[in-house]
């Protein structure tokens, strides 16, 4: 009995270690190319507009794909959505390579989303049957350190082989990671509770469920729409970060932000995990968001080395934390049959800020500003989802 129950409750399985591949590699891709898409945009031509919606568009694709996977995974199965969508990624991935303008970048980037949003949201809703039920929390923390790990060596990695290689070796990058994570996620074994491999596990009663329902979770809304403001603060930092390096004269510093992020990431979260289980999930949103502000704007007012350090420590403590703090909060308070559609609720309101936001705040860029006003106004937003935050979270 005490094995089995220690078997029951232990993380690092196979099954664990091959869905974290699925999400490590998969996220790899997203943030590889988020980060040198823009430069590589305006150096087809593009405006500073126009080059942030080239780097949402992708995200676009992916809310898309997730309306209509939250529904799917129930009906259609975990491992098969997975493996279409994760199909539809890699083939993407080869698109690029025959890239020569801007409106074929644009469509190219949107196919590409549609592949990246259904595979996410496929991946963290295996995660929630794989992972150990009794330490869920702890679990889903080592889980997600997968996309902390993908947000640091992502933008490195891109950014070195932009300078060194160009585009191309971008995007070779791109597709190696895609294939890796397909093949991973095709070795997980959710055959036992999965609805694709047992239709009888269908929910009789999502039937039920129409109009909003059966798009969103309802209960996952308000944690999905303070979340998706902060969003849009770390997305004005991974789209445009290397084009305002330039401008300020601070492209060194810049290149080390996402690794000084991901060191932050990984030392803060076992932390952050025990004060959330110990006293609730307000402190440790209320924290990320002001940390995360603050940061924001002391780059767009004073860009320093120092400036950029404390950004990429506030940029950790908040979306970076609150990204994994709040996947927990909406999965942990949804139920079974329910959990695949708060998994997509929440992408959702990040996706459709991350999506917009660079298109958005590209149009605050001119000859005469610069970048900085894109990160001030970022602040202003992130700012925003605190009454949110106080709101819908009771502790």
């Amino acid at each position: 009995m005490m094995n089995a129950r220690y078997d029951d409750e232990r993380i690092f399985t196979k099954d664990f270690f091959l869905v974290f591949g699925a999400l490590l590699f998969s996220a790899l891709v997203m943030y590889a190319l988020m980060s040198t898409v823009t430069e590589y945009a305006t150096s087809l031509g593009s405006s500073a507009t126009v080059a942030g919606l080239v780097s949402g568009i992708y995200i676009f694709g992916g809310l898309c794909s997730r309306i209509y996977s939250g529904n799917a995974l129930e009906h259609v199965g975990w491992k098969r959505i997975a493996l279409i969508f994760m199909s539809i990624h890699f083939l993407a991935c080869l698109l690029y390579f025959l890239v020569d303008n801007v409106v074929l970048l644009i469509i190219v980037r949107f196919i590409h989303g549609i592949g990246f949003g259904a595979t996410a949201n496929a991946i963290v809703t295996i995660a929630s049957d794989v992972l150990p039920k009794k330490r869920f929390g702890e679990a889903f923390g080592y889980f997600m350190l997968g996309t902390t790990i993908a947000v640091g060596l992502g933008p490195y990695i891109s950014g070195f082989l932009y300078d060194n290689v160009g585009s191309n070796g971008c995007f070779l990058a791109a597709s190696i990671f895609s294939a890796l994570a397909l093949v991973f996620i095709y070795f997980v074994d959710v055959s036992e509770h999965d609805p694709g491999c047992n239709p009888h596990l269908v929910k009789n009663s999502d039937y039920e469920y129409s109009g909003i329902e059966k798009v969103f979770e309802i209960g996952a809304i308000p944690v999905s729409l303070f979340t998706a403001l902060t969003s849009l603060g770390y997305v004005s930092i991974l789209s445009f970060y290397r084009l305002y390096a330039v401008e300020v004269n601070l492209t060194t510093v810049f290149s080390w932000f996402f690794i000084i992020y991901s060191i932050v990431l990984v030392l803060s979260r076992p932390i952050a995990g025990k004060i959330q289980d110990n006293y609730g999930d307000r402190i440790i949103c209320v924290t990320g968001i002001v940390a995360q502000a603050i940061g924001l704007f002391l780059i767009a007012i004073a860009p320093s080395y120092l400036t950029v350090f404390i950004c990429a420590i506030g940029a950790a403590l908040g979306f970076g934390t609150l990204n994994s703090a709040c996947t927990t909060i909406v999965t942990r308070n949804s139920s079974e049959n329910r959990r695949s559609y708060a998994v997509s609720t929440f992408f959702i309101f990040c996706d459709a800020t991350m999506g917009f936001g660079p298109a958005l705040l590209g149009c605050f860029v001119s000859s005469a500003s610069g970048y900085a006003p894109v990160y001030f106004i970022s602040a202003v937003i992130t700012l925003f989802a605190l009454p949110i935050c106080l709101y819908s979270l009771k502790n």
